[in-house]
């Protein structure tokens, strides 16, 4: 099937729907899909976006712009204090408990504002990774019309490229959380360690990246095309002061480069 079919298989799905509200990142997926709702439903769509503290400040912020550049009702929420306990131990099942949370307060909006379904953008690549998150969105009945439209990533970034989407080309993005490997506790200030660390890197013009930490040491991953930049000393010294000053007390750099998910190997394993 073409992405043209499966693009009028998810207008179809939208507009049987009559109303949606959905949860909306700024990422590649929920980007795409709130354009194309909205193109479908018009004020019959609205986005909402939850600000807690895995979240980047600047990826709230794009969020914020784009919403306002397409005329959508974007509704966010800011959770100053995520007291999830299961999210915090961080096992295996993050994810599961973070998103159940979530969702649950987004499914009440929807409720008190009358919308009849909430809907993410999981696309059809999503089911091939370990996504424990998956089985809450199945508990609360939470629509994934991209994947049901057996759209892929690929295709979901072709079609935002002809719809004018800005996000056709932006690197993946997830949760902050997924920097700190499973059984280590998530606080706020190792994910602001984080944040402020992978905001350096991108100012520097990186386009895929991220920075896992473990314990006090950092490990950065940038895309393997892109390594060889960290041969220049003076790069390696400012990078290594600026980490320094973040609150990191190791700075290394993955030989590998960047690999997508691969805080999940040991659950593969």
């Amino acid at each position: 099937m073409d992405t043209s079919n499966k693009l009028n298989i998810l207008k179809n799905k939208l507009k049987e729907m009559e109303s949606v509200l959905i949860a909306f990142s700024g990422g590649v997926d929920s980007t795409f899909l709130l354009k194309v709702a909205h193109d479908v439903l018009g004020d019959k769509c609205a986005a909402v976006t939850i600000h807690a503290m895995m979240h980047s400040n600047r990826e709230i912020e794009e969020a914020k712009e784009f919403t306002k550049s397409l005329g959508v009702k974007h509704i966010v929420i800011k959770i100053d204090d995520f007291d999830v306990k299961e999210f915090i131990e961080n096992d295996e099942k993050r994810c599961y408990y973070c998103k159940k949370t979530i969702f649950t307060n987004i499914k009440n909006i929807a409720k008190d504002n009358n919308i009849n379904y909430v809907l993410d953008g999981t696309n059809l690549d999503d089911l091939g990774d370990y996504r424990p998150g998956l089985k809450a969105l199945e508990e609360l009945d939470i629509k994934s019309p991209l994947k049901d439209s057996l759209l892929t990533k690929k295709e979901i970034r072709s079609l935002s490229k002809e719809l004018n989407v800005p996000t056709f080309n932006k690197p993946a993005f997830a949760c902050l959380a997924t920097r700190i490997p499973y059984g280590e506790v998530i606080t706020n200030d190792k994910l602001r360690m984080i944040e402020k660390s992978e905001e350096y890197l991108q100012d520097l013009g990186f386009k895929q990246f991220r920075v896992r930490l473990h314990g006090n040491l950092a490990r950065i991953e940038v895309e393997e095309n892109e390594i060889h930049k960290f041969f220049d000393k003076n790069l390696l010294k400012t990078t290594h002061d600026k980490f320094k000053d973040i609150g990191f007390r190791y700075i290394t750099l993955d030989l590998l480069g960047y690999r997508m998910g691969n805080m999940n190997d040991s659950i593969k394993q």
